[in-house]
Parts: structure tokens; C-alpha cells; sequence
């Protein structure tokens, strides 16, 4: 179940030299994108929680991605 849109990873991929990029390579990032944007979203969400919070600050996720 995607949520993202693939077209945004394959002009990551060109931005950064790609002559060409497959459809299975925009699909695979943005499956490992997807993954590490909810476990990162999730770790946040308990920063947020810890501190007494309901909403998640950018702090939180910062310190969500050092975790």
C-alpha cells in the first residue's frame, strides 16, 4: 500500500546524475524511503509522548533520527 508517489525519487535520481532511472528503481526507493519514514515517524511520536506532548516538534524527530 504506497503512499508516496514515485515520480519525486526519480528526479532525486536525476538531480544527482542519473541519465535514466527503471520504474523498479523509483518503486524500490520509495519502499525504503516509505519504511524509514514510519519507523522514523513512530520513534518520533514517542519523543513527543515522553515529553508530555501531542504534537511531535522537529526537535522530536531529530532526535528520533540520532535514536
Amino acid at each position: 500500500m504506497s503512499e508516496l508517489p514515485s515520480a519525486p525519487f526519480e528526479r532525486i535520481m536525476k538531480n544527482v546524475g542519473a541519465h535514466r532511472v527503471g520504474e523498479d528503481a523509483k518503486e524500490k526507493m520509495r519502499e525504503i524511503v516509505e519504511e524509514y519514514s514510519i519507523k522514523l515517524a513512530t520513534k518520533a511520536v514517542k519523543m513527543a509522548e515522553h515529553a508530555g506532548r501531542k504534537t511531535i516538534k522537529a526537535e522530536d524527530v531529530k532526535l528520533a533520527e540520532t535514536e
